[in-house]
Order: C-alpha cells, then structure tokens, then sequence
C-alpha cells in the first residue's frame, strides 16, 4: 500500500523532534523529570473534567459501534480512575533514577575501573489499544527512564488520549523539558502505524505494542527495529489438593471477576483430581454465582448441570469477559505440562498449603510472573512497586514481566585507565 507523502512527513517530523528530545533527557538531572512528573499529575486532577468529557465522546462512539463490554470497561475513565493515573504519575516521582545506576563495578589485574552503567534506550515507541492509562504510564515512566516516547493509541480512545497527552506536555513544560519528549501520533490513520514500526527514519529505538494478539502479531511481523512483546494473558489458576478451599474460592473468584478485561484475568482455571471432591463443587459455585459462565470437562459438567461444556479452543482463549475454562488434572505435574501447552508465558498461580509443590510450581514453570497463594490480578507494574507499567512483556529477552523504569534502559561500560596499553 502506498503511503501518502504528508504521513510521512508528519511522522519523520515526530520522530527528529523526538530523537532531540531523548538527547536532552538522557541528560536531565532527576529532579527535573521528577518536577515534570509531579506537574503531569496536579494536571491530570485539575484536568479531571475536560478529560472525562473526551471520554465520554470516545464511549458515546465506541458503543454505536456495538463493541465488546470488556472493550468498554478497557476504555472508560471514572474520577476513581482518573485519581488512580495522578498517583501513578507520584509513584513514578517517587522512584529512584535509574539513569546513571551503577550495576556493576570491578577492577582488572592491569588496573583499568569498569563500571556497567544505566542509560536510556532513546526513543520509545508504543503503539496499544484503547486503554487510557497506558498513555499516562508510557509518557511517565518513559520521561523517569530519560526516553522519549512516540504515543499511537487506538483509534477508539483518541480524543481521551490526546486530552491525557496535553496534561503531559504541559507538565513538560512546567519543569523547562523539551514538550516533544512525549508526543501523541496526532492521527488516527493506521498508515502510521506501518511508519513507526519501520523506525521512522533510524529515530525509533524499541516498540512497544500494548494490546490484543493480532495487534502484537502485526508489529512483531512487520516491525525493522526491537520489539518488547506483550502477548495475551491466558492466565492460570491451579488449585492443588492441597489448597485450602476458602482461600481458593477467593483467590479464583478475585483472579477471573475482579476485572475480566485486563490481561491478568485468569482464563483458566486447573483442579487436582485428587482434591476435586473438597474444591470442586464449592469453586464452581463461586463463579457461576458471582455472573461468571464455566465451561468445563466432562467432571466439571458432572459436578454442577450450570457448567456448558468446554472445546479444545477454550483451552487457548483470551475471553477478556466474565467465561471462563476450568478442567481436572492430574497433579502439579499435568497442570504445568497443560499450561506449558496451552498458556501465553504470561500470568500463572498456585494455590496450596504444601510448600514443596509451591516451590516445585515456581521453579518450574516457564511463566513472566508465577505466584504461590495469590491472584494472577496482581501481574501490574504498579502492585510490584514499579509505580507503572509500560506492559507486561512476555518474551526472554530485555525484559520480562512488568516494564518498569529499569527495563526502560540499557546499560554501557564506562572504562577508567591510567595509560594502560594492550600488549
């Protein structure tokens, strides 16, 4: 497809401005970017109303157009939200740079001092569905981490985004940083997309895609520069013979019906054979009374008329909606095989009050996050102390699980001699 010149141009225009940006702020003492930050924040509460008003622009056409209720509660802002996305911006605030961190520091037998140092990655661009907070927590922990950011939300969320975005800037410019250090792609133009995913001219230096799996299927297909991958959460709950079935009901209930629309929703949810007649019933219970539907294997179905029966397919969904697939298996032995096979490397937990099959469940299984005795709701930058998060990256490399400010940066040598040669 051939793209227009104006695009282009629109887009090259970005990306210099944000290449400027990111020298600047790969310099910026950390009180500066903290001002800025802290600016962002009072501006996003004095903000409240003109932002809620953008969303409910966006909400009043996302629903004409018949969209999904999980795509529904994504895009909403309520003022509790709103709240949450300020103190966000605080928490950023609160973080220690990691700009100029020592990681590590030795001296050879020669003499020479080297010292592996934090440094940002440079220009950072993000490309996600219509979730307003990602633009808060992209342009804050980008501008923490010394990045510029180049912002491409859903079509679905623009005016919300664009109204997020003028809070940031203007935060920029509270703290005398460069405003083009977080821009928002002022279109909503899907041409751009392709644009930035082929590095807008050597400016862009990471992608990141925030979204569902053909969004991340795209970018990691067509993209000629770096990409943090962020797959589906086809998230886990285990409940080992072992559990303790109050504390399953509850972590299972919380897991899949807390929120259904995020990524750390459970999907599945795995019980051992052996401990079925204690959980089994009482767990079924729980979600189906709490408005969720269960599709299950034959002893699910057995144990509860309620239960619809579950296909091959379930086993590799993403609903993002109040469903979920709940089988039997043998053990902790086949449920990590069965999550091995099915899961999204994303979010995993166990439930039992056997340490060795918890220990055993967190050594071995292959997961970004695996938690003993808790929801997979905690799989959030902000509940690990991260203040936010850019994503959830599955992947091995850079970075996995919760992007923070330190998988925002790369790192470089610093070498200090006395005149040393190689001989």
């Amino acid at each position: 497809m051939t793209v227009n010149m104006t695009s282009r141009d629109m887009m090259t225009t970005l990306g210099r401005a944000a290449r400027e940006a990111a020298g600047l702020l790969a310099l910026a003492p950390a009180e500066q970017k903290n001002q800025a930050l802290l600016a962002m924040a009072a501006k996003v509460r004095r903000s409240a109303a003109d932002i809620l008003a953008e969303n409910a622009r966006d909400l009043e056409a996302a629903k004409a157009k018949e969209l999904k209720g999980s795509f529904l509660d994504r895009l909403t802002l309520t003022g509790a939200r709103l709240e949450a996305m300020a103190k966000g911006l605080e928490e950023i605030a609160a973080l220690p740079d990691p700009v100029g961190q020592v990681m590590a520091k030795w001296t050879r037998p020669n003499g020479l001092e080297i010292s592996r140092v934090r440094v940002p990655i440079g220009v950072i661009g993000i490309i996600y569905e219509s979730r307003p907070n990602v633009t808060a927590d992209a342009g804050g922990l980008c501008l923490k981490s010394g990045n510029a950011a180049i912002l491409r939300g859903g079509s679905d969320g623009f005016h919300t985004s664009a109204a997020i975005v003028a809070c940031l800037q203007r935060g920029l410019d509270a703290a005398g940083l460069p405003r083009t250090a977080i821009q928002m792609v002022p279109t909503a133009d899907r041409e751009c997309v392709g644009l930035m995913l082929e590095g807008l001219g050597g400016t862009i230096d990471l992608i990141v895609p925030r979204g569902g799996k053909s969004l991340v299927a795209r970018v990691q297909q067509d993209a000629r520069v770096p990409v943090f991958s962020h797959l589906e959460g086809i998230c886990h709950v285990y409940v080992d013979k072992a559990a303790d079935t109050e504390m399953a009901k509850a972590i299972v209930l919380n897991a899949k019906m807390r929120r259904t629309g995020v990524c750390g929703a459970a999907e599945t949810i795995l019980l051992d054979r052996a401990g079925a007649e204690r959980n089994l019933k009482p767990i079924i219970a729980t979600l189906i009374d709490a408005g969720c539907e269960v599709r299950g294997d034959g002893a699910c179905q057995a144990a509860d008329p309620r239960v619809k029966p579950a296909t091959e397919e379930d086993w590799s969904t993403e609903y993002l909606d109040a469903i979920v697939a709940m089988k039997l298996v043998d053990g902790v032995g086949e449920a990590m095989c069965h999550i091995a096979a099915y899961g999204s490397q994303h979010t995993d937990s166990i439930v039992t009050e056997d340490r060795a099959t918890a220990e055993r469940f967190l050594r071995e299984l292959d997961s970004a996050i695996v938690l003993h005795n808790a929801s997979t709701q905690f799989a959030d930058g902000g509940e690990f102390g991260f203040g936010a998060e850019i994503g959830i990256a599955t992947g091995k490399l850079h970075a996995r699980g919760p992007v923070g400010v330190e998988q925002l940066t790369t790192f470089k040598y610093q070498v200090r001699g006395t005149g040393q040669t190689r001989p």
